[in-house]
């Protein structure tokens, strides 16, 4: 099979899902970092937070207010934090 093939049965299958007709084969769900609890509970400020995680102000706001939700690797890096407040600190350090 080329590659195009695979693309094309690829979307074909996720057009099937869309409109389901076809169960997806896996189904992965992350759990939303709680932003503003784990700031509090870090007992840091907004702005503190954004310079440690190297990220603006307005993030750490949209974050918290649920306009946008934390992605990629600063999902694990707030979910690390959550588990282990600590990390923050090493984070600041550096």
């Amino acid at each position: 099979m080329s590659f195009f093939d695979e693309l094309k049965a690829s979307l074909e299958e996720a057009i099937e899902i869309k409109n389901e007709t076809k169960e997806p084969a896996r189904v992965t769900c992350y759990a939303l970092a709680d932003v503003k609890a784990i700031r509090e509970n870090l007992n840091v400020t907004q702005s503190e937070m954004a310079k440690v995680l190297g990220t603006s102000l307005a993030t750490i706001k949209s974050w918290e207010t649920g306009r946008r939700n934390p992605t990629g690797l600063a999902a694990k890096v707030l979910a690390t934090i959550q588990a282990n407040p600590k990390f923050f600190d090493e984070l600041a350090a550096h």
